[in-house]
C-alpha cells in the first residue's frame, strides 16, 4: 500500500536533516526519525486517534524494518511513541542510522499520502515545520500548500 516515491523520500530526508540539526547534543539522543514522528504525533492523533496513529506508524515501521534490520528492535507503544532505539541490536553506524530514519519517515509519509491525500500531507508537514523550504524540491508548485 505504501509506495515510497522519490518525492516522499526527499521530503523525509529533509525532515530528518532538520531534526538532526536541531537536536540537543547532551548525551545520547533518539534517532531523528523519532523526533519527526513525535512532532507529527499530536496532529495525527487528533486526525485519526491514538490507536489510528499507532497502527499507521506500526505499519510504516514494519515495512521499513524489512530493508533496515536495526529497526526491528524498535516498537510503537500504545500512545504512538517509539521505543527500543537504545537496544544493543539497534546500535548501528551513523550512516545506517540516518538511512533507516529516512526510510521510516518516508514510509510514514507514504501511508499518510495514501490515507489523507498528498495535499493534506504536505499541509500538515508545513504546519509542523513552517520554516522548512520546499522551494528547490521535486514537488511541483501545485503540490505545495
Amino acid at each position: 500500500m505504501s509506495q515510497v516515491t522519490p518525492q516522499m523520500m526527499e521530503l523525509a530526508a529533509r525532515l530528518v536533516a532538520q531534526e538532526m540539526g536541531s537536536k540537543d547534543s547532551s548525551g545520547p539522543a533518539p534517532p531523528a526519525a523519532f523526533h519527526v514522528c513525535e512532532k507529527l504525533r499530536p496532529y495525527l492523533s487528533t486526525l485519526m486517534g491514538k490507536a489510528g496513529f499507532q497502527a499507521v506508524l506500526s505499519r510504516a515501521l514494519a515495512v521499513a524494518s524489512v530493508k533496515t534490520p536495526w529497526l526491528k528492535a524498535v516498537q510503537v507503544k500504545a500512545d504512538g511513541a517509539l521505543e527500543g532505539w537504545d537496544q544493543p541490536e539497534a546500535q548501528v553506524a551513523a550512516k545506517e542510522l540516518t538511512e533507516g530514519c529516512v526510510l521510516l519517515v518516508s514510509h510514514l509519509l507514504g501511508l499518510l499520502d495514501a490515507f489523507i491525500g498528498h495535499h493534506l500531507t504536505l499541509r500538515m508537514v508545513r504546519d509542523v515545520w513552517p520554516k522548512l523550504s520546499l522551494e528547490d524540491s521535486q514537488f511541483t508548485p501545485g503540490d505545495q500548500p
